[in-house]
């Protein structure tokens, strides 16, 4: 993001409190990143909490408000300890990212039974656990504005749980259908939290991150190519003709966190640079 970008949004966001789950690294930290350019109040919320608050502690250094914080959202308690500790310190919670996710790669035949259970706990139930959390704590506040709703809740979803995925499909199975999961998730938010809350998903595509460099590995792995070669591959597909940047996932972020966005809810929302399209 250069400086005159910067000064084109700053304020945009002004006094808005938005968390973020999974967000030292990769995605949820550009998101971080870049609401908090907007003039929002951020919340790091990571597994590790080491790491949460370092990524608190490079917002701050560049003159943002941030904390960090540690949770498992696994654990509903620990998703509505985290609302919690968020609403003392800043007495309110405009937005909730749901972005924390784990990703496997792993031959449709050779998935085992508790090759499931992480994907599905944490890109399923962490995902609705989290949406819990924050719509409870959303219902009792005030609006953002005259006319604008209480709250506003954004999960990460991909364009792997929509479409077929392609030559991807036979290799994350059980990642596409947690993805689906939280399309579905995301549509019933929508309808029960109505009109108090809008509830909408991003569905990134191939996203230049740590996460990415593991599913090329684990491919690379299956196929016998060399490192490299499954990304390379995937990229090419792309009509814009480069991989998506973890800025590039921010941006629509930002546009959901915006007034202009208060009148979407329930929809997925492709990022992808056309490698689908709808």
């Amino acid at each position: 993001m250069t400086h005159a970008q910067t000064q084109q949004i700053a304020g945009r966001l002004d006094g808005m409190i938005v968390a973020i789950t999974g967000a030292a690294q990769g995605i949820g930290f550009a998101m971080a990143q870049r609401l908090a350019a907007d003039g929002a109040r951020i919340a790091i919320a990571d597994i590790d909490a080491d790491r949460a608050e370092q990524a608190a502690a490079r917002l701050r250094a560049d003159g943002h408000d941030a904390i960090g914080l540690s949770v498992n959202v696994v654990e509903r308690e620990q998703c509505e300890a985290m609302v919690s500790h968020i609403v003392e310190h800043y007495g309110r919670l405009d937005m909730m990212v749901c972005n924390a996710g784990v990703v496997q790669v792993k031959r449709f035949q050779d998935i085992e039974a508790e090759d499931w259970d992480p994907i599905f706990a944490v890109n399923v139930k962490g995902v609705f656990f989290t949406v819990q959390a924050a719509a409870k704590q959303m219902q009792k506040q005030t609006a953002l504005g005259d006319g604008r709703p209480k709250g506003k809740i954004v999960t990460l979803s991909s364009i792997a749980g929509r479409y077929g995925a392609g030559p991807m499909a036979p290799i994350i199975p059980h990642y596409r259908a947690s993805k689906a999961a939280v399309i579905s998730i995301t549509q019933s938010a929508a309808y029960t939290f109505a009109p108090d809350i809008t509830v909408n998903a991003i569905c990134p595509g191939l996203v230049d991150t740590d996460m990415w460099k593991k599913i090329d590995q684990q491919w690379s792995d299956i196929e016998q190519w060399e490192s490299g070669q499954a990304w390379r591959t995937r990229v090419a597909a792309v009509p814009l003709g480069r991989a998506q940047t973890p800025g590039d996932v921010a941006g629509l972020a930002a546009f959901l966190a915006s007034p202009d966005a208060d009148y979407m809810t329930g929809q997925s929302l492709n990022i992808e640079g056309g490698l689908t399209m709808s």
